[in-house]
C-alpha cells in the first residue's frame, strides 16, 4: 500500500489564529480551518509554501533537519545551489562561503551549477530529438511536478526526462566520495541547501527518481545566521581560501526563472513562475493554446528558486546578488555557451538521467467514494448542496469556496450547518416585514 504524501509544511497550532489567509491563498485548496485552527489535507498539498508567506503569525513553517544531524555521518557534503549564492552579495566571494560551510560543520561543498551544465546539455539534446508532445515541461521544480500529478495528470507525458541538477550532483558526489575515501555510502551525508519546502519533501518521498542520493536538507533561512557569523570571522582572520571546481555562469543562472532556458539554448521557450501563473499556463496547455512552444521552464516560486519561502533575503535582493555573480563567472568564460560549458565539465562518468529517473505517476485527489455508483450519488448531493449556499466564498466555514465546503460536507469533514452566512440569510428572510397581499394576517 502506498504511503500518504509527506508534507514539509507544518502548522503550529499554538500560534494559529484561524485567520483564513492561508486558506484563501492556497492554489490547490489544501487548507481548511477546523475548530479555529488551520489543517492541511496532504492529498492536495503540493508544498509550494504560499501559506508560509501569507501567515501573519508565523504559524505555518517548513520542516527541515537541524544541523545536529551532521553528527550522524562520517563525511558531510553541502550541495551549494544557485539560490544559496544569491543570499550573499559579491563582497563575499564563493570561496569564503565554502569555507564558512566548513566552519559550521560540513566537510566540503559541491557546486550544483556544475551539475546544471551537464543537465542543460541533456535537455538540449532531448529537445533537438523530441517529436512531442509539446510543449515539453521542465522537471526542475518538485512543486510543479506535484501539481501536475494531482491536478493535471494528462500533462505528465510532457515532462522532460531529466534529473534535477541537485539530484544529479548528489549521485555523483556520493559515488566519488565513497570511492575515494573507501567508506560505505551510509557514512556519507549529502545535504541540499534548500530554498523551499517542496525540495525537502522530494528528498524523503521522491516523485521523479527511484532512489534519491540526497540525505536531507537545510533551509537557507536556518543556515543564514550561523553562516553569516562564520563568514565574518573568516574574513577577519584569513586571506586565502580553498577553491572548488565550479560550473559556468549558465549553470549558476538556474536560480532565476529564465536561467534554465538560457542554459539549454532553446529559443522557442517560455519561462513561467509563481503559483497562479504556472496554474494558468497549464490550463492553456490543456486547451491546446501553447502547442507551438517547444519548452517551458516553470517554477512555483515567483522569480524562480531565489523567491522560495525558505530563503533568507528578499527575492529582488537575491536577484541582484545572483545576477552579479553570474556576470563575474561569465567574464572568465569562453564566449560561446557550449564551449564554456564543455570546458567546465571535468567530472568523469557524470550520471545520466535515464539511469536514475522513474516515470511520474498520476496522484489525483481521491474520488468521493471508492464505489462508482456511490460516488455519483455523492456528486449529485454535492451539486444540490452547493446550489443552496450563498456563493460568497467568504471562508467563514473554514473552506476557501462554497463548492469546496459542499465537498467537505459530502466527504464527512464538515456539517451543512457550518455555513454561517446561510444561517444568517435564513434568519434575515424570516425577520423581513411583510407587506401588501403577501402579508398574511389572522382574522
Amino acid at each position: 500500500m502506498e504511503s500518504p504524501y509527506l508534507n514539509s509544511v507544518r502548522i503550529d497550532r499554538e500560534r494559529c489564529t484561524g485567520c483564513l489567509l492561508c486558506v484563501k491563498n492556497c492554489l490547490v485548496q489544501a487548507i481548511r480551518v477546523r475548530n479555529g485552527k488551520a489543517v492541511i489535507n496532504s492529498n492536495r498539498c503540493i508544498d509550494c509554501g504560499e501559506c508560509v508567506r501569507h501567515c501573519p503569525t508565523r504559524a505555518v513553517t517548513t520542516w527541515a533537519e537541524p544541523l545536529t544531524e551532521l553528527k550522524k555521518y562520517k563525511v558531510n557534503i553541502a550541495l551549494v545551489t544557485p539560490s544559496f549564492y544569491a543570499q550573499f552579495d559579491t563582497s563575499v566571494p564563493s570561496a569564503v562561503l565554502w569555507a564558512g560551510l566548513r566552519e559550521i560543520g560540513f566537510d566540503s561543498a559541491f557546486d550544483v551549477p556544475l551539475a546544471g551544465d551537464y543537465i542543460a546539455e541533456e535537455i538540449e539534446a532531448y529537445l533537438a530529438a523530441c517529436q512531442g508532445p509539446f510543449p515539453v515541461i521542465s522537471s526542475a521544480c518538485p512543486a510543479v511536478l506535484r501539481l501536475l500529478q494531482t491536478k493535471y495528470p494528462e500533462l505528465l507525458s510532457h515532462v522532460v526526462p531529466a534529473l534535477a541538477p541537485a539530484e544529479a550532483a548528489a549521485i555523483y558526489v556520493r559515488r566519488e566520495t565513497t570511492r575515494q575515501l573507501r567508506i560505505s555510502p551510509e557514512e556519507v551525508g549529502i545535504w541540499f541547501l534548500s530554498p523551499c519546502p517542496a525540495k525537502g519533501t522530494n528528498i524523503h518521498q521522491s516523485v521523479d527518481v527511484r532512489h534519491t542520493a540526497v540525505t536531507g536538507s537545510f533551509t537557507l533561512s536556518s543556515l543564514y545566521a550561523p553562516l553569516t557569523k562564520a563568514v565574518k570571522k573568516l574574513q577577519g582572520t584569513h586571506n586565502e581560501f580553498e577553491e572548488i571546481p565550479v560550473g559556468t555562469s549558465y549553470g549558476l543562472s538556474w536560480g532565476l526563472k529564465t536561467g534554465e532556458i538560457e542554459a539549454t539554448g532553446e529559443r522557442n521557450a517560455l519561462a513561467v513562475s509563481g503559483p497562479k501563473d504556472v496554474d494558468e499556463m497549464f490550463q492553456q496547455i490543456m486547451l491546446g493554446n501553447l502547442s507551438d512552444v517547444k519548452y517551458i521552464a516553470c517554477y512555483i516560486c515567483a522569480g524562480g528558486c531565489i523567491g522560495g519561502p525558505s530563503v533568507a533575503v528578499n527575492k529582488f535582493v537575491a536577484f541582484k546578488n545572483l545576477q552579479r555573480r553570474i556576470s563575474l563567472r561569465r567574464e572568465r568564460e569562453r564566449e560561446d555557451r557550449r564551449d564554456a560549458m564543455r570546458a567546465a565539465e571535468i567530472c568523469e562518468n557524470f550520471p545520466h538521467s535515464a539511469d536514475y529517473i522513474k516515470p511520474l505517476q498520476p496522484k489525483p485527489v481521491p474520488p468521493l467514494d471508492a464505489d462508482f455508483g456511490k460516488a455519483l450519488e455523492k456528486m449529485e448531493a454535492l451539486t444540490a448542496l452547493e446550489k443552496t449556499l450563498p456563493q460568497l466564498d467568504c471562508g467563514a466555514c473554514g473552506a476557501p469556496t462554497c463548492r469546496s465546503f459542499a465537498e467537505d460536507v459530502v466527504r464527512g469533514y464538515a456539517e451543512a450547518g457550518d455555513c454561517i452566512m446561510k444561517g444568517r440569510r435564513k434568519g434575515a428572510e424570516a425577520a423581513e416585514p411583510c407587506s401588501g397581499e403577501s402579508c398574511s394576517r389572522p382574522e
